[in-house]
This record gives C-alpha cells, sequence and structure tokens, in this order.
C-alpha cells in the first residue's frame, strides 16, 4: 500500500504544478479550485503514508481488534480536506460573481497541458480503485472518491478555459460554484461508508447468521448475534447458542467451532465469538 500512495503521491504532485501554473497566469477560478482539489489529494496521501504502518500493526494488548480504525479516521481526515475545498470555492465564486471580475484566456497549448492532467487523475482513480479493493483498504477507497470529484472538477476547468475563449469568461464563477457542491456530495458519500464502522453500526444481518448455524446438528436455539465490520472488510460476531444440558465440554467445543466456520464460511473474512450455554 505504501508504494501505491507514494507513485499516486507523485502523479498527484505533477498535476498540482501545472494546474497552479495554468491558474495563476489565467486567473481561472475553476482552474485554480483544481490546483487546490489536487493539492489536497498529496495532503491526504501523505497523511495515509503517514498511518499506513499503524493501522497495519497485528492486534496486540491495548488494541485486540487491531489497528485499522485509524484508517477510518483518515479517511475521515479527507471529509475535512473536501470542506475546506467546497468552503473556499463556493466563497470565491459568490465574490467573483458580485465583483464581476472575468478571468484571462488561456492559450491552446495550456488548454492541452490541463486536458492531460485530466487524463492523469482518471488513471489514479483507476488503479486507487483496483488497489483499495486488493488490498481491502478503506482509505485508498475514499482517496478515489476523492480523486473522482477531482476528475469531475478539472472537467468543468477545461469547459470555465472553453467558453472563456469564445467570449462566455464571466460562466467561470458559476462553474466554480458548481464545483463546490459537487465536493460536498463527495464528502458525503465519504462520511456515508466510514461512520458506520467508526460507530460499530451492525456487520450483517442476524437473522443471515441465525439462518447459518441454526441448522447445525446440536445448536437447539440462537439466543443472542451481535456483529460489526472493519475497515478492511474483516467481520467481528459474537454468538450465543444454547445446546443439550447432557453435552460434554469437548462437545460443546467441537460445535463452537463448526458455528465458527459456518458464518467465516459465509461471510469470508470473520473473527467469530461462541458462548455455549445450556438449553
Amino acid at each position: 500500500m505504501r508504494a501505491t500512495l507514494l507513485a499516486i503521491l507523485v502523479a498527484n504532485a505533477l498535476v498540482v504544478a501545472v494546474k497552479l501554473a495554468i491558474g495563476i497566469r489565467t486567473g481561472t477560478l475553476t482552474v485554480l479550485g483544481a490546483a487546490l482539489e489536487s493539492g489536497l489529494d498529496m495532503l491526504n496521501n501523505v497523511m495515509g503514508i503517514l498511518l499506513i504502518n499503524l493501522a497495519a500493526r497485528a492486534p496486540d494488548e491495548d488494541h485486540p481488534y487491531g489497528h485499522d480504525k485509524f484508517e477510518t479516521l483518515g479517511a475521515i481526515g479527507i471529509v475535512g480536506f473536501l470542506s475546506i475545498t467546497c468552503f473556499e470555492l463556493l466563497r470565491e465564486g459568490v465574490h467573483t460573481l458580485l465583483s464581476g471580475r472575468t478571468p484571462h484566456p488561456a492559450s491552446t497549448w495550456e488548454i492541452a497541458v490541463l486536458a492531460g492532467t485530466l487524463l492523469v487523475n482518471v488513471f489514479v482513480v483507476w488503479y486507487e480503485r483496483r488497489r483499495g479493493r486488493e488490498l481491502h483498504s478503506a482509505f485508498l477507497l475514499a482517496d478515489a472518491s476523492h480523486t473522482v470529484s477531482d476528475v469531475y472538477v478539472t472537467g468543468l476547468a477545461l469547459v470555465s478555459l472553453l467558453v472563456a475563449r469564445v467570449g462566455f469568461p464571466a460562466l467561470d464563477a458559476v462553474l466554480a460554484i458548481v464545483v463546490a457542491l459537487i465536493i460536498a456530495w463527495t464528502g458525503y458519500g465519504i462520511l456515508k461508508e466510514t461512520v458506520p464502522i467508526l460507530v460499530d453500526q451492525r456487520g450483517a444481518d442476524p437473522e443471515e447468521i441465525r439462518a447459518s448455524i441454526a441448522a447445525i446438528e446440536g445448536v437447539h436455539d440462537v439466543r443472542a448475534i451481535r456483529s460489526r465490520l472493519t475497515a478492511s472488510g474483516t467481520l467481528f460476531a459474537e454468538v450465543t447458542i444454547g445446546v443439550g444440558e447432557d453435552m460434554s465440554v469437548a462437545d460443546a467445543h467441537r460445535l463452537a467451532d463448526e458455528v465458527e466456520e459456518a458464518i467465516a464460511y459465509r461471510y469470508g473474512l470473520a473473527e467469530v465469538t461462541v458462548h455455549v450455554e445450556p438449553a
């Protein structure tokens, strides 16, 4: 994952340099917003590199469930950066509309180079999503979602440069406000994915778990089910089952192993604790 983030960091640094140069020369608000958006991508990559070692640590005495939530906190940090971007673009967009300021026309070369950064953004989204799924990384997937907004922002920046060339420079401020709304929606999507993990929302339907184990011979009833998901997709589940009063400790232990295996078979990565009580 570290190598993935380093590669993306280099790509984002190149994109930021290009967008800043074009945005400063033309004074185009959407291009400057796109530069800010890519700059936040860089900060996210740096934060991810710092967090990765902590999140990947094995469970220990103080953190028996592992350190995955540090990665989830990093995803929440991305939302904070998105909020800053959204506010600044809205503020500048409204100010530009009220002041009547318009950007300078961009050259054909500058438009072509900005289009090249759009292709870089698209590649980063594809690559980061693929690696995020392979590594079960909430941070990489959240960062990829952030970069999707960068794709939209860069696309609107291109539109702004093009329409300025044909005589509608004032549209830049309106597009900047649209960009801010896109960023806000992206932040909402990340929160929707990460907050349930932070607050230990139910990780699996209890009735599905009940159906998976109720038919196991020796299980008289399923009395309690609790579950939660980690950022890496591991399911932690606690199940209480009732068994016959005359069942030996050894048989009860074997039955608990069967219950654990049934849940792991259905949900993949799973850490299951089974409590056995007399029926």
